[in-house]
């Protein structure tokens, strides 16, 4: 494979993709902290980077792909205890609901998927490194890293240096407020590891470059994840590795955000959209494809009207499959076309991609109606096998079935609809009375309405796999 071009945030440009091993990849995913229910902002990086695993394996790539799991930080901790629970119950609760997320969207499982807690002996060794090299300093238990030591600091961002500010609180240790944590010192309450600067527990930072060179060695080929770690946490993480003498990532690969309204979607903002309760409006398929369906780099403003047509557009295309196998047989997978490669070759051009498959069906659908079952089958064929990089092939044995629970909540879809539109036509009667009857019925049947600005938003009340949290069930 040698067309396969992406664009690099350190360079700032789409470079030609060279790996470090030729015939091998070595990909690093940032992964979740787990701290609460994953939206569908949390996954979009799962897929879209998905789509380059397929991609390089399909292009004869041995591909090692790892993704971890951020199970110790302040978030984690901060929520546990008002919950009043372990941290490691908190923790091992949403580690749990992500991988069925990604289970739930076909996202391929990594060669591994190891957890910060899991690596302390990694990151203690790592910090040795940088303070014998001159780069960290120890300071009342805590282990900062000093900025100013390295000249480069910035380089992937682009921030300059009088400009950075780490985040971080007020911390009486630090020789510069621009240094970052490495080590936090021990805190009532707080889980703690031993170490030569006295028990406490790792940075952010420090956890993933400690897990990169655990699993995929001093230098690999390219780490990935959202947009908004480029600064402070992918920069903090170059800065460490070249800071302890290594050569680290060959490709910076960033995504961008799942938008509303034009917002990053998180929790802080209360407009998450939890993956169960959104999969009780699409098929997880159609899920997939609409969070795949944008070049990854791009914002993905969500809304119903979007994923509504991202599902209409999937069942077209699985229309058409079920179309070929009825009329002309079983339905193989053949090559995609040299559209489609290109397009993938182009710095993962999706949009691009998606087109040549549509153009595929409208073709297929033409020679079928036509009675040319050769070129139909032709057309199917091809569409399988692209469809399947984009991991949503219809007639994949994951997909293939449309189970009667998937039929039932769209059944449910179309009287919520229903009733929601008799409410909304009592209110503007000022009938309150019919209204509240309607809105009363609904939760009976275990559907909650809650009234926004945008409009009246529904839910089941207790969503599938037993992930339960009140989420945005807007229906237009």
């Amino acid at each position: 494979m040698t067309g396969l071009r992406l664009y690099d945030t350190m360079a700032g440009a789409v470079r030609d993709f060279v790996p470090l091993r030729p015939g091998h990849a070595s990909i690093y995913l940032c992964g979740a902290t787990v701290q609460g229910l994953p939206h569908i902002g949390h996954v979009r990086s799962g897929v879209a980077f998905d789509v380059l695993r397929r991609w390089l394996t399909a292009n004869g790539y041995d591909v090692a792909f790892i993704r971890n799991v951020t199970d110790i930080d302040d978030k984690i901790l901060n929520k546990a205890a008002d919950a009043g629970r372990p941290w490691w119950e908190w923790a091992a609760t949403y580690e749990r609901a992500f991988t069925a997320a990604y289970e739930a969207l076909g996202v391929l499982p990594p060669s591994a998927e190891p957890r910060a807690t899991g690596h302390i002996t990694q990151m203690v060794e790592l910090i040795e490194r940088m303070i014998e090299r001159g780069h960290a300093y120890a300071g009342g238990g805590d282990v900062y890293f000093d900025v100013l030591s390295l000249p480069e600091y910035g380089k992937l961002s682009g921030h300059r240096i009088d400009d950075v500010h780490q985040g971080e609180g007020v911390a009486t240790g630090k020789r510069d407020p621009r240094d970052f944590t490495l080590w936090k010192s021990a805190k009532p309450g707080e889980p703690s590891w031993p170490t030569p600067w006295g028990p406490g527990r790792p940075g952010w930072h420090t956890e993933c470059v400690a897990m990169c060179e655990a699993y995929l060695g001093a230098e690999f080929d390219i780490h990935a994840g959202g947009m908004d770690l480029v600064f402070p946490h992918h920069e903090n993480e170059i800065a460490q590795a070249e800071a302890a003498g290594d050569g680290f990532a060959r490709y910076w690969l960033h995504n961008g955000w799942v938008t509303m309204g034009g917002e990053k979607m998180s929790k802080s903002l209360g407009n998450v959209l939890a993956i169960p309760a959104v999969l009780q409006r699409v098929r997880a398929a159609e899920l997939r494809y609409y969070l795949g369906s944008a070049h990854y780099r791009s914002m993905l403003e969500f809304s119903e009207n979007a994923l509504t047509d991202a599902a209409k557009a999937y069942t077209g295309i699985e229309d058409f499959l079920h179309r070929v196998r009825n009329r002309v047989g079983a339905v193989g997978i053949g090559t995609w076309t040299d559209k489609f490669a290109a397009a993938l070759d182009d710095d993962l051009s999706v949009p691009i991609a998606l087109a040549e498959v549509h153009t595929a069906r409208a073709e297929g659908n033409r020679a079928l109606d036509a009675g040319d079952h050769d070129g139909a089958m032709a057309a199917a064929e091809s569409i399988r096998a692209m469809m399947g990089i984009l991991g949503c092939d219809p007639l994949d044995e994951r997909w293939e079935s449309r189970d009667e629970t998937s039929a039932a909540l769209a059944a449910v879809d179309v009287l919520v609809h229903w009733a929601l539109a008799g409410r909304a036509e009592a209110r503007e009667k000022r009938d309150w009375a019919a209204a509240d009857a309607i809105r009363d019925r609904l939760k009976e049947a275990g559907i909650e309405v809650t009234d926004t600005a945008d409009g009246p938003q529904w839910s089941l009340t207790e969503a599938e796999h037993g992930l339960s949290e009140r989420t945005d069930g807007k229906k237009n």
